[in-house]
């Protein structure tokens, strides 16, 4: 349904059938009133635009309003239709991101509009309403990126910078659509629309405009809105390395105790973690919850405290001076830091299978979201893996999916996997737990088209039709630039504690009269949480507590040294034991 449909006939409101378009309690509203202003609408009337930021958060009194995506331009098309009581926008909004729709009045009534950073402030205080935003914020996104609205990529399947915009655009859960140069025919026809020559790909367009050529990750960051990184002035309490569950704690603990709190990510807010479709064993959510979900959630928490989060934003040096570190970033800028925290995660395994190379990226994957998900609509698929990753992943991709084989390497499931994952995988009618076995063979010329596996306990080889392999064969650590600067182990994992204290050069610790703390390196003030950390147990909730601590102890190293900027109140910032 399309704007000129609506002169035909009567604006219907879109049904709430997944909780994405809830509507809020007249006492709410009435909270809300105290801090925005009522406002009047016309028929017509654009209340935001695709591609430019938010500034208000915008309830409906009376009337109705129509979400649009690409406006006026050849693919217009309706995502709902809001009447009142409902309230508008999406996660760009709670971000700092532009929109990805257009809002149109279609029947003229009322509004209430209140700013932006202030309507942010209001969910961080107060749970129920919060709760009420995100969730339905969340619902939109999605609802977004299952249709392909936002900005659309134009590349080849076989192009590295097309992976690398993919997944950028992917991990850090941006509506967005791929147009494959080798078979859609709608990409030729706007290369030759905007003169582009197919050695410019790949391309990103947006709002109907060509926009950027072969862009870096920060260039997309800039283009809609994300908190890309700028040269960070003076110098921080904290640096954290990372934004996955781990260096997001140690965002929030950080800057709730009054530390300078600055975390970096190479690609995306929530690693690994982000891209888990369910959590079902994680504290607090006895149902269950998304990594998108909880991922976000922590972003809007430390935001809350005043950490500033920068992504993408690579590190590619560490050097001490001056009782201090100075931060260096693959883009030459470089920033100092009373002490660091290490949170840069893991990259999932490659499978090492003749000629999946040119498939990854196309139909083969190292994570399972919602994205990935959707281009399986209806055909078998094959997970690899043994732990909860993969057994998570089997779980959501049984949805969508007609049949989903399980290929384990072991004999036992119950070896890596959590116990409940068990239950749940071996009872799902579309699952399939093919243990001993391990992929020899991928088949097909565009995509996937089938596997030639072998069980390993007797060698006979079989071929499974599968349209997509979904890979999780554990992980190795970001930690290459790492090397030479402060000790690993045999697999580069960060030694810490009293395994770096036998690694670590005595000579520097003797002035400090200590040894390495607890998640502390060989290096006095820098410390390392979760999965990038030797010894670490690959857990969610594992990673956000170690997080935590690696504050707690920031504030001990703090104590012992003094390097660390003092705040103005020390009463409101003195650290809290435990």
């Amino acid at each position: 349904m399309s704007a000129a449909e609506h002169k035909h006939g009567a604006v219907r409101e879109t049904p709430d059938r997944y909780g994405a378009f809830p509507r809020l309690p007249p006492g709410q509203l009435e909270d809300l009133a105290a801090h925005g202003e009522r406002r009047r609408t016309a028929e017509g009337e654009v209340l935001y635009r695709e591609g430019e930021p938010f500034r208000e958060f915008l309830a409906i009194l009376s009337g109705t309003v129509e979400i649009l995506h690409d406006h006026g331009g050849p693919d217009e098309r309706t995502v709902a239709v809001h009447g009142p009581g409902r309230f508008l926008g999406e996660l760009g909004l709670l971000e700092g991101q532009a929109a990805f729709d257009t809002a149109v009045v279609r029947e003229a009534g009322e509004i209430l509009a209140v700013p932006v950073e202030r309507q942010r402030a209001l969910v961080g205080r107060d749970p129920v309403l919060g709760d009420l935003i995100l969730r339905a914020y969340l619902g939109r996104r999605y609802l977004l990126i299952g249709l392909g609205a936002g900005f659309r990529i134009l590349g080849s399947c076989y192009s590295p910078d097309t992976m690398r915009l993919r997944e950028f655009a992917a991990r850090n859960r941006l509506p967005h659509r791929w147009l494959d140069l080798e078979k859609d025919k709608e990409a030729e026809a706007l290369l030759r629309r905007f003169s582009i020559r197919p050695e410019e790909t790949p391309v990103v367009l947006w709002k109907g405009e060509w926009v950027l050529r072969n862009p870096s990750n920060a260039e997309l960051a800039r283009l809609i809105g994300l908190p890309a990184p700028s040269p960070v002035a003076g110098r921080c309490d904290v640096m954290v390395v990372g934004a996955g569950p781990a260096g997001l704690a140690a965002a929030v603990y950080g800057a709730s105790d009054g530390l300078t709190t600055v975390t970096v990510d190479a690609v995306a807010t929530g690693g690994q973690a982000g891209t888990s479709s369910r959590i079902e064993n994680y504290l607090g959510f006895p149902s269950g919850i998304s990594g998108g979900e909880l991922i976000e959630r922590a972003v809007l928490q430390a935001h809350k405290f005043g950490a500033r989060l920068m992504v993408p934003a690579q590190v590619s040096g560490l050097t001490s001076q001056d009782d201090e570190y100075v931060v260096t970033f693959t883009d030459g800028s470089q920033a100092r830091a009373g002490a660091v925290v290490l949170a840069s995660g893991v990259w999932y395994r490659r499978l090492e299978v003749p000629g999946i190379e040119r498939l990854e990226g196309i139909s083969v994957y190292y994570a399972a979201t919602v994205q990935e998900a959707s281009l399986c609509q209806a055909d078998p698929v094959a997970v690899v893996g043994g732990g909860n990753s993969a057994g998570q992943a089997a779980l959501f991709l049984a949805d969508h999916a007609s049949r989903v084989h399980l290929l384990v390497r072991g004999g036992d499931l119950n070896a890596d996997m959590s116990r409940y994952l068990v239950d749940q995988v071996e009872r799902h009618p579309k699952i399939e737990v093919l243990l001993h076995t391990e992929v020899r063979r991928v088949s097909g010329e565009e995509k996937l088209e089938s596997l030639i596996v072998e069980n390993n306990a007797g060698s006979e080889r079989r071929e499974l039709r599968a349209a997509a392999l979904f890979v999780f064969i554990g992980a190795r650590p970001h930690t290459d630039w790492l090397r030479g600067v402060l000790a690993l182990d045999e697999k580069g994992f960060v030694l810490t504690g009293a395994d770096a204290q036998a690694a670590a050069d005595a000579t520097r610790w003797d002035s400090l009269g200590r040894g390495p703390l607890l998640l502390e390196t060989t290096l006095p003030g820098v410390f390392a949480a979760g999965d990038v950390r030797s010894g670490s147990v690959k857990r969610v909730a594992s990673a956000t507590g170690e997080g935590a601590i690696a504050i707690r102890l920031v504030h001990e190293h703090r104590e012992r040294t003094g390097n660390l900027v003092r705040t103005a109140d020390p009463e409101r910032h003195r650290p809290v034991p435990g």
